[in-house]
């Protein structure tokens, strides 16, 4: 027996890929995958609209779905809510989905890389505050038994691409290193809108980063919309396909 998850995000909801959704839509409803797991960027401003049709969405799929939030889903006009409360949005919709999520081959471990504000502007790229990375690895040491796949779920990518010498993402670079040490077998990701799969070193640890595109009209490298199915058995065994759905977007 093996789990399978439908990776999907950047959906943008305010600037979403009607056509993208629909094909994402008619895939769950004939496959019924395990989860429906999205890494953030759920909306494009994080209005209430925008989020209320994402929670339309996701609760229309019928199947588990499993989130983490990007920085485009902290409040962008409301700069009040943003400093107070900048994830009491996210929270709503997150209780308005179903997410009950349990599999005996894998196991999704958060990581928060999305902050209300940071020392560098725009605040769109990734920081890995201490406090949240050592929540992570200690869900990660709780699972140091667990024969599952240990795979971390983040709304940005710990490492910039291969061969660029700064790192979009603030603590990336140790974050990377710890969480190998603790055993995840692969972080996957979105943000950057266009799909990868790679095997990366750093720091004299290995890790595997896997990342999706976008489901939204904000297409990047010429790149279509597109999900990414991952399958995956225990032992860190993990596959993965990635589904363009071209001619969506415009």
């Amino acid at each position: 027996m093996t789990t399978r998850l439908f990776h999907i995000s950047d959906v943008h909801f305010g600037v979403e890929d009607k056509a993208a959704l629909d094909a994402v839509a008619r895939a769950v409803a004939d496959e019924r995958p395990d989860a429906v797991v999205c890494t953030g960027d759920l909306t494009q401003r994080a209005k209430h609209s925008e989020y209320a049709a994402a929670a339309r969405w996701l609760a229309g799929l019928g199947v588990p779905v499993v989130l983490e939030p990007g920085n485009h889903d902290l409040p962008y006009y409301n700069l009040w809510e943003r400093f107070a409360d900048p994830f009491r949005r996210y929270r709503r919709l997150r209780a308005a989905v179903p997410g009950d999520f349990a599999s005996p081959d894998v196991v999704l471990v958060p990581l928060r890389t999305t902050v209300r504000a940071q020392p560098r502007f725009p605040w769109s790229d990734g920081v890995v505050r201490p406090a949240a990375l050592r929540q992570t690895l200690a869900a990660l040491a709780g699972l140091r038994d667990d024969p599952r796949t240990r795979i971390v779920i983040a709304h940005h990518p710990l490492l910039g691409p291969p061969g660029q010498r700064r790192n979009p993402t603030i603590g990336g670079d140790a974050a990377f290193v710890a969480l190998a040490a603790a055993g995840a077998h692969a972080v996957i990701s979105g943000h950057v809108h266009v799909p990868f799969d790679q095997l990366r070193s750093h720091g004299g640890q290995s890790l595997r980063m896997i990342g999706t595109g976008t489901l939204s009209t904000r297409l990047r490298r010429g790149v279509p919309p597109c999900y990414r199915v991952i399958t995956c058995a225990p032992g860190g065994e993990i596959s993965t396909e990635i589904r363009s759905l071209p001619g969506a977007a415009r």
